[in-house]
């Protein structure tokens, strides 16, 4: 065989080898896994397209439908499938309690109005919405804002025995909501203070009653009551009035004394 036929043979043998070699050697190829998410099953409820302020009447332009997950859709949500029409359903009806948008609706914070005024339509029922003549000294300085809680104190004097004058403070209503100070129902645009000369105060028949006759008593103020007392106590309120009722203050001859009467 000729030495250049031997020298091609050769270079084809080393390829040839190199070649086997290197796909021994070469790593597998990776596995490409498809990871395959579930899909979240949806219903559509109702949710506030806009922020809704308390006492706005709804319109169609107000709501939209919105797909929710299932799971997260409470019991208490307006679902299409149960009421198809509720766009049109609650049109008209007014917003008791604010909604932000994109929060759902609930049936319990709307109320229809049929015709009368919004303040009818948010009050509770059996209650009554009862106004009060109020200052900045008499006002807590004009820091009491709707939805707050207040007591109401009524200041009295009273003729003693000769020329004695005592003058009384008793807390006459506890834990009162307010519904509004003047035409002011909720809190806009950041507003922190209103100055007001009436409060609007939420009071059941026999409240609404003593608050009636104690205005021809004597002066009404309004204490402002922590957040954080918002929910009646019965036990603590009726020992606070106990407690209250039993301390007069006397004024003689521009000396203040304070006598406590079983």
């Amino acid at each position: 065989m000729k030495p250049a036929r031997l020298i091609v043979l050769g270079i084809a043998v080393t390829a040839g080898a190199a070649a086997f070699m290197l796909s021994g050697n070469r790593s597998p190829a990776p596995i490409v896994q498809q990871i395959v998410r579930p899909v979240s099953e949806t219903v559509e409820i109702l949710v506030a397209k806009n922020d809704i302020a308390v006492g706005r009447a709804l319109s169609p332009e107000d709501i939209t439908w919105q797909a929710w997950p299932v799971a997260a859709a409470g019991p208490l949500f307006i679902r299409k499938t149960a009421r198809p029409d509720a766009l049109n359903e609650f049109k008209g009806t007014v917003a008791r309690a604010p909604f932000v948008a994109g929060e759902p609706m609930r049936e319990e914070k709307l109320i229809r109005a049929d015709g009368s005024g919004f303040m009818s339509a948010i009050l509770p029922a059996g209650m009554r919405a009862v106004s009060t003549e109020i200052s900045a000294e008499t006002g807590a300085g004009g820091f009491i804002l709707p939805n707050d809680r207040v007591d109401v104190l009524l200041t009295r004097r009273e003729q003693g025995q000769g020329s004695a004058e005592s003058i009384l403070t008793e807390t006459i209503l506890r834990n009162i909501r307010v519904l509004a100070i003047d035409q002011t129902v909720e809190e806009k645009g950041g507003q922190k203070v209103v100055v007001g000369k009436t409060a609007l105060l939420e009071l059941g028949p026999q409240q609404a009653e003593t608050l009636a006759m104690s205005r021809q008593r004597g002066t009404l103020s309004l204490a402002l009551r922590s957040l954080a007392d918002a929910k009646p106590n019965v036990a603590r309120d009726s020992e606070e009035q106990e407690r209250n009722s039993s301390r007069v203050n006397f004024v003689r001859f521009g000396i203040n004394s304070t006598q406590t009467t079983k």
